[in-house]
């Protein structure tokens, strides 16, 4: 895998964010965070991200309303929902928008990091496919 991959942490609960944070960053990326969706909207504007974890429950912009300002910035993103909650309905909605994963919480760290090498690898490989075709 080629290092270093932007990822974007997006979660109301600072303990999850710095948590993810530290993990991510001993491994050898470049982790933004936000603890909303306006404020994930700003930092993807300012710097594309490879992979977004994005909390479903947070004030201000809803879930899908982060997700659709994200959308608009970075369509092909791989976006990782996070959630406490069995919110079926989001979900649903979710994976119509392009989302292909979400992880329950609380989750094991060793799961989100395989998650998230193997997300970016399957867009390393995309993108490759598709410079090679087209």
């Amino acid at each position: 895998m080629a290092l270093p991959y932007n990822l974007l942490i997006v979660d109301d609960q600072d303990g999850v964010r710095r948590f993810l944070s530290e993990a991510f960053t001993e491994e050898g990326y470049n982790v933004e965070t936000a603890a909303s969706g306006a404020e994930a909207v700003r930092k993807a504007s300012a710097r594309p991200p490879s992979l977004i974890l994005l909390d479903v429950k947070m004030p201000g912009m809803s879930g899908l309303e982060t997700l659709e300002g994200l959308r608009q910035i970075a369509p092909d993103t791989p976006v990782v929902i996070m959630t406490a909650y069995s919110e079926l309905d989001f979900i649903a909605e979710a994976k119509k928008r392009g989302v292909k994963c979400y992880i329950n919480k609380p989750f094991d760290l060793y799961e989100v990091r395989y998650l998230v090498k193997g997300l970016l690898a399957e867009k390393d490989l995309t993108g490759e496919m598709k410079k090679n075709i087209g």
